[in-house]
């Protein structure tokens, strides 16, 4: 994608917006911005050179954000290049995500600060594919009773030193940090996260019930692959299963793929999670775009098969996944039985305002920037746009 935006007008679409679905709708959009979202009838004229593309009833949506993603086409964000990155954002824009989180794995202290100095060096650059928008620290503070595909070698408390040394260096470049609210520290780290305008996540969790509901009283608000390296729900023991979906103040990551969740437990936490609280997410590694084989996610050994990925020296420890957001999308439709509309809204619109970031993106509005999606009736990906960029594989 090159140049700096585009001008151009998609008519005759179903245009899904925060205000409802325009049923034969336009979207106008000049130098990348949107300038228009309505009826076709009720577009206004402009010059006859302006490009005008039509749907022919397929849908436009905001483009997808990604908040938990680690990789793929054999590269991963816990070991950044130009080259690498570049690899990475690529295969997931041409999945129709426009934005997204690089995520870190637990690791050790100087691995993250390389992550953080190269995504910061990334992103002042001109990012051609999808556009990273910050970084998820995804540990390194996180129980070592459920690791999952982390090394707990690398596990430590939670330590809020180390985040503020981090937030001075690169302010506003941590969107997200998971960790295990239970330990000792995690809670004066939540109210700096908080204080900061930074998501604190309940991960790779022990937690009890009472736990997780102590540290919601002083900022938790978020947690992440729900169901997923947490305690479980119990009827007698609710655990942080049962603590997120009681509470509507903690938003909570899906990962759509039919493998590390049923449809019937997505079913039923977008059931409890009916605001803005529902979040789409890959957590792909860097098998992702790519086939059956041997993978590293961070510095463990990976296997995938049949788009499963497991530890190799832990079979059945499940390691992210081989998932796009296009086909988290069409789960959510078609397994789980959401509305167009409501995933969209999980995939594009909530995680836009979990990181503070829909004043710019996230949906489908005047005044923001052209991150858009077309959709065929099957739920197929058409076209990509970033910021009014047409996005095309071959470059």
């Amino acid at each position: 994608m090159n140049g700096n935006g585009r001008t151009f007008r998609v008519v005759h679409a179903e245009v899904v917006t925060p205000r409802g679905t325009f049923r034969d709708g336009a979207v106008a959009v000049q130098d990348g911005v949107i300038t228009y979202v309505g009826t076709t009838a009720g577009l206004p004229a402009q010059a006859a050179d302006v490009e005008t593309i039509d749907a022919g009833g397929s849908y436009v949506l905001p483009g997808f954000i990604d908040v938990h993603v680690h990789g793929g086409m054999l590269e991963d964000f816990s070991q950044p290049s130009k080259q690498g990155l570049d690899a990475i954002t690529k295969l997931h824009c041409s999945q129709g995500t426009t934005s997204m989180l690089a995520t870190t794995m637990t690791l050790p202290k100087a691995m993250i600060e390389n992550v953080l100095a190269e995504v910061h060096r990334y992103m002042d650059g001109e990012m051609p594919y999808a556009q990273l928008v910050g970084v998820h620290l995804e540990g390194p503070f996180i129980s070592p009773k459920w690791p999952g595909a982390q090394n707990p070698d690398h596990i430590v408390p939670p330590n809020r030193e180390w985040v503020e040394a981090w937030e001075r260096q690169y302010p506003g470049l941590i969107k997200q940090v998971t960790f295990a609210p239970e330990r000792e520290g995690a809670h004066e780290l939540i109210r700096y996260l908080r204080e900061r305008g930074i998501v604190a996540a309940a991960g790779h969790t022990d937690a009890t019930y009472e736990e997780i509901m102590a540290a919601y009283e002083v900022g938790l608000n978020h947690s992440v692959h729900m169901f997923n390296a947490m305690t479980p729900l119990h009827h007698r023991k609710p655990g942080t299963a049962g603590a997120i979906l009681s509470t509507p103040g903690i938003s909570a990551e899906i990962i759509a793929d039919g493998i590390h969740v049923h449809h019937a437990a997505i079913r039923l936490l977008a059931s409890v999670k009916t605001g803005s609280n529902l979040i789409l997410i890959t957590d792909a590694m860097s098998a992702a775009g790519l086939g059956n084989g041997d993978y590293m996610l961070g510095d463990l050994p990976v296997v995938v098969k049949d788009n499963v990925c497991t530890l190799r020296d832990s079979e059945g420890t499940l390691a992210g996944s081989t998932l796009t957001m296009i086909r988290g999308f069409r789960h959510l439709v078609r397994e789980v039985g959401l509305s167009v509309e409501r995933a969209s809204e999980a995939a594009s619109g909530n995680p836009a305002k979990l990181i503070r970031i829909d004043h710019l993106t996230g949906s489908v509005e005047t005044g923001k920037q052209a991150d858009l999606l077309m959709i065929d009736r099957e739920l197929e990906l058409q076209q990509v746009w970033v910021k009014g960029r047409l996005f095309h594989e071959s470059e």
